[in-house]
């Protein structure tokens, strides 16, 4: 059936002629964009270097290593650099002794950015097979203490000295080895049959001209690589600017989150909670302890450049032995802590005095398994935090004062040194260092000469600390608890009062530029 006319529309009918153009055509409609930037948040600033970083493989056997030719080439520079040392002569092996096994181990060294620098091949004896007192007397490896180089930067970055790294290649080769060592030589050597290594050396088990003249001294007597200005430094990242020196571990720190799991989890604004107690018993039984340990391990290094956690990690490094669920959960705790805060790190200032100061503290009894006390303490040369501490007591403290007194000898020989590294490194320590005590009854004790029956179980400690006192190494002084920094390295506190303590402490968040 079909629409009469009246029912037709105007457009349907052929004999209705087509609308009128416009005169003034409206303009044709474009797609509006933004012309905002935007720009990642400064925890993701690295994100595509640290996830490349994290698909690096470092082979874990010779087998595996010698089908790259990056890998071959580094340890051809290893084996040639342990032919230049004449590290070892071929010889058979002596009646009625023993051979110890060797080992490649393989690691990619990275920049401060996390790019490759070089790919290493590290040999290694298997020392471990050895036995004390028949195929060794004595071991010893040389590190620096890292309050060394904290308080190096602070004194640099106040007088405004440039810092300069070398590098001693194969630094171990340099050594003689007095003992008697045979070791299987190593895959890749080519040697004759039958044939063992007599080790003769160690195996791995602001003036410019006068930084020259040092250099040139240098590399006179060993090989040596220049690096240039300090940047990078045992997984240290070192930043120079007008104000003085930031040390900060954000590759670190990035490294261990992607080894928890953890990059794509939420941050947490607090480290542990508050009143938190972990005891022995609490939780599953870990079914493998390995992790927990692993990740432990890599968080007391990286208290190197973050005091805030001291406390927290003090706390998990305590169930190594038998970690349970509870324990491993304070430890993604802190994990998920540090996500964000990724950047933060220590800062050495260029206006700061090279005065130096402490604070020492003690929570009584805060262990709830052995009623044992915690010592806290911290120095600050000027502004610059260079030294602290976050350990249990060995023995029960019988009160609060006894406590503190013990945090305060402690303190005491921390103080000692540091006054001589001071000196060594040319700044005057001829007055008293102030030590700050929040415990009346722990100053008093060490200004009085009596002993009494209350004292007489911390003889020694009274005997130190009063000593010094008398010699004018140092001076106590009284502090409110709310002006006691090394209260964070004692107890956990309320998130206001703990970024409270961080910030008078120069932690500081540094992204990089």
């Amino acid at each position: 059936m079909g629409l009469t006319q009246s029912q037709k529309t105007p457009y349907s009918s052929p004999e209705s002629p087509a609308p009128a153009p416009s005169e003034d055509p409206a303009p044709a409609t474009t797609l509006r964009r933004s012309s905002r930037v935007t720009t990642l948040p400064f925890h993701l600033r690295d994100f595509h270097c640290y996830t490349a970083l994290a698909t690096l493989h470092e082979p874990h056997s010779y087998r595996e290593a010698s089908s790259n030719p990056l890998w071959q080439a580094a340890m051809t520079e290893e084996l040639d650099a342990l032919s230049r040392t004449r590290t070892w002569d071929l010889v058979d092996l002596p009646p009625e002794k023993s051979v110890v096994g060797c080992k490649w181990v393989f690691k990619i060294k990275t920049r401060s950015d996390g790019s490759i620098e070089r790919y290493k091949a590290r040999l290694v004896a298997k020392g471990f097979t050895q036995e004390y007192g028949i195929d060794y007397e004595e071991t010893f490896a040389p590190v620096a203490r890292l309050s060394s180089v904290r308080t190096l930067l602070a004194v640099a970055a106040s007088r405004q000295w440039k810092l300069f790294q070398m590098d001693v290649k194969n630094a171990f080769l340099n050594g003689d080895l007095s003992e008697e060592v045979y070791m299987q030589p190593p895959p890749g050597l080519s040697h004759p049959p039958d044939k063992v290594c007599r080790l003769r050396r160690a195996l791995y088990g602001d003036d410019l001209s006068g930084i020259q003249e040092l250099k040139a001294f240098l590399s006179q007597n060993f090989e040596m690589k220049d690096l240039g200005h300090l940047s990078y430094f045992l997984g240290l990242e070192i930043t120079s600017s007008d104000d003085g020196f930031y040390l900060t571990q954000a590759k670190y720190t990035s490294d261990l989150l992607s080894r928890a799991g953890l990059t794509d989890h939420k941050i947490l604004d607090t480290l542990i909670e508050l009143n938190a107690r972990l005891t022995p018993s609490s939780g599953e039984l870990l079914p493998d302890p390995t992790l927990y340990r692993q990740l432990v391990g890599s968080l007391v290094y990286l208290t190197v450049t973050r005091p805030d956690i001291s406390y927290a990690v003090h706390q998990v490094s305590q169930f190594m032995s038998a970690p349970r669920s509870t324990h491993y959960a304070a430890v993604l705790h802190i994990l998920r802590y540090l996500k964000g805060t990724l950047f933060h790190g220590l800062h050495f200032s260029a206006q700061s005095p090279l005065t130096l100061r402490a604070y020492s503290d003690a929570d009584w009894a805060g262990d709830p398994t052995d009623r044992r006390s915690t010592t806290g303490y911290c120095f600050l040369l000027g502004s610059s935090l260079i030294s602290w501490r976050s350990k249990k007591q060995s023995v029960v403290a019988r009160s609060s004062t006894e406590a503190e007194y013990r945090a305060l000898a402690d303190t005491t020989s921390e103080l000692l040194w540091l006054r001589w590294l001071l000196q060594d490194l040319g700044v005057s320590t001829s007055s008293a260092t102030p030590i700050y005590c929040d415990n009346r009854s722990a100053i008093q004790i060490a200004r009085n000469d009596v002993f009494h029956e209350r004292t007489k179980h911390i003889e020694i400690d009274c005997h130190l600390v009063r000593h010094h006192l008398l010699q004018g190494s140092l001076q106590l002084i009284s502090v409110s608890s709310h002006d006691q920094l090394a209260d964070i390295f004692t107890k956990s506190h309320p998130t206001g009062r703990f970024r409270n303590l961080v910030s008078k402490l120069q932690l500081v968040s540094h992204p990089p530029p």
